[in-house]
């Protein structure tokens, strides 16, 4: 007849501490890590709107545990947008001198 080995009885010290790490557990940044993951996986399979508001979700779930972070992007954000004001010009300079090269090759190949 085999034997079986029951395991001792936790004391209620080790009870109270196994409490406590379950109450330290951060539910906030497991729910932001799931919609973040979450909305990675919607938007690979081509789900593209929930895919996208999962991730803002999860992204804002982030944010608001990391007040400081959010302080620091909002006080950078006029650099930001500075820097793609001028990569937008930049672009559509880039595209105005492709358009005339374009005009200019169809007057070439069209005489």
């Amino acid at each position: 007849m085999p034997v079986t080995q029951f395991s001792r009885l936790t004391s209620d010290s080790q009870l109270a501490e196994q409490a406590g790490e379950a109450e330290s557990f951060n539910w906030m940044r497991a729910a932001a890590g799931g919609a973040l993951i979450g909305g990675a996986l919607l938007l690979l399979g081509g789900k593209r709107r929930a895919g996208l508001a999962l991730s803002v979700t999860g992204a804002a779930l982030a944010l608001v545990e990391q007040p400081e972070t959010l302080r620091s992007w909002w006080e950078s954000m006029p650099r930001f947008v500075e820097s793609a004001e001028h990569l937008i010009g930049e672009v559509q300079g880039a595209v105005g001198g492709f358009a005339a090269q374009r005009e200019k090759l169809r007057d070439v190949f069209h005489k």
